[in-house]
């Protein structure tokens, strides 16, 4: 028996799959979390063979729930559901050492299958993800992007540098070579290029 526990802020979703997941194999959902902090707390209290989660989530996304996961169960399996599959988050992914990325227009046979795999050890990325990641023309690299991204929440420079621990100098010199590569005039221009071309 295979167990998960999943973590979606789609409710309609994250229910289905909790339903259906259990019919298309020996899976047994421990249980259901709705954003990042709730799904780092089910994982650590549950410790279930294979994380199901979505990238993109309230409070902490799915990215940053993966890295504090990872921090306490290093061996946690995690299989990450996305609907937009960008060259730059799958690659965070994978540093983090997330070993599957499935589309969440996956049929629930093809999701539990890959639950098996992740639980068996291996790897397993959908190809039309892998596909995204090798056209990869982002020239950002992912400390410039991360100041972007940060940006795009609204923070300043002093918050960015304290949130990721750099100094303001630092983050200034990202985010002037990402307005430079990006050829945008402001840090907010070069944030907004970043998310319309799906680096961010």
């Amino acid at each position: 028996m295979t167990t998960v526990v999943l973590a979606d802020d789609e409710a309609l979703l994250r229910k289905a799959l909790a339903a259906l997941l259990p019919l298309e194999g020996d899976i047994t959902v421990l249980a259901e979390a709705e954003d990042g902090d709730s799904a780092v707390e089910a994982t650590l209290r549950h410790r279930p063979d294979v994380l199901v989660i979505d990238l993109e989530m309230p409070n902490v996304d799915g990215l940053g729930a993966v890295a504090e996961i990872r921090q306490a169960l290093p061996q946690q399996a995690v299989l990450m559901l996305t609907r937009h599959a960008r060259p730059g988050v799958l690659r965070k992914a994978l540093k983090l050492g997330v070993q599957g990325f499935v589309t969440k227009s996956a049929e629930p046979a093809h999701i539990a299958t890959v639950i098996d795999t992740l639980r068996a050890g291996k790897r397993w990325i959908d190809p039309d993800v892998s596909a995204l990641a090798v056209i990869d023309d982002c020239p950002l690299t992912d400390r410039e992007l991360d100041v972007l991204r940060e940006t795009s929440e609204g923070y300043s420079v002093a918050d960015i540098a304290a949130r990721l621990h750099l100094a303001q100098g630092t983050v200034r010199n990202y985010l002037s070579n990402a307005m430079q590569k990006t050829q945008t005039q402001t840090r907010h221009e070069a944030a907004r290029y970043a998310r319309e071309h799906d680096w961010l």
